[in-house]
């Protein structure tokens, strides 16, 4: 775990937009799969409620913190991370590289096709390819499958030739599916990156340019969708046991001084 940073039992590489982006063109221009997870405070604390899913997050090549929480926690215990780096926002400067590269890529997730509109991947790889000339979608697929479907959709994503899967299934879903396919599967670049798909089919929206710059795009989501309160109690709980857990570090650390 050299060069990580410790938060409350996930290792976060300690880098910024630039230097992730970095390392995430050396892993697509390397033989053999490495990928990328983007926790954010929810998924630490999903961490700590389901101590398996250390495992599954640590082992990953590349871990971001996608969320100011995170960010926050770090300053507290005193290992500061250098700042959020959004997976969506990774997700977007490596489109608008492999447009450029013409590596293949592959989009898994997101809701399946209606008589309404297409499937959500496929609305995705027609934004993207529309937005960034060059882009090389040679596959898509949407996020409904069962535990029988898995061999085939490794055969899918494999036979594409893709070198970056984006597997947009939600949290911690798409990262134990990941993990555990991480052998059989035959990219160079495979990322966990939850509702980003959706962001790519223009179905859902960013914060605007105010609640990012000031680190209140969760406070944005909650407002969009109220029904997200459950799931946003972790960032509190999160942040509140990170305090406790400091102030126990330095209340040990006293009576060792005395």
């Amino acid at each position: 775990m050299d060069g990580k940073i410790n938060i409350r039992g996930v290792y976060f590489d300690n880098v910024n937009m630039n230097e992730a982006m970095e390392k995430v063109k050396e892993m697509v221009n390397t033989d053999g799969l490495s990928y990328m997870f983007t926790p954010n405070s929810e998924i630490v604390q999903n961490c700590i409620e389901n101590p398996e899913l250390y495992e599954v997050i640590n082992s990953a090549s590349l871990v971001i913190p996608d969320g100011i929480g995170v960010v926050y926690a770090s300053k507290v215990l005193g290992t500061p991370l250098k700042e959020k780096v959004p997976g969506c926002e990774v997700a977007e400067k490596l489109m608008e590289y492999a447009a450029k590269t013409g590596d293949g890529v592959f989009f898994f997730g997101g809701g399946k096709k209606t008589d309404e509109q297409e499937a959500v991947s496929t609305l995705a790889a027609s934004k993207m390819c529309e937005k960034y000339p060059g882009l090389n979608i040679v596959g898509t697929r949407d996020g409904y499958f069962t535990e029988a479907d898995v061999p085939s959709i490794i055969e899918e994503i494999n036979a594409s030739g893709a070198k970056i899967l984006f597997v947009c299934l939600g949290a911690p879903k798409q990262e134990k599916w990941i993990y555990d396919n991480r052998d059989a599967l035959k990219v160079n670049f495979a990322a966990g990156l939850g509702g980003t798909l959706d962001v790519f089919a223009g179905i859902a929206k960013r914060a605007p340019e105010f609640f990012l710059k000031t680190n209140l795009e969760w406070l944005y989501r909650l407002l969009c969708m109220p029904s997200r309160i459950g799931r946003m109690m972790k960032l509190p709980k999160f942040l509140f046991g990170t305090m406790i857990k400091k102030t126990r570090v330095l209340m040990i650390n006293d009576i060792k001084d005395s």
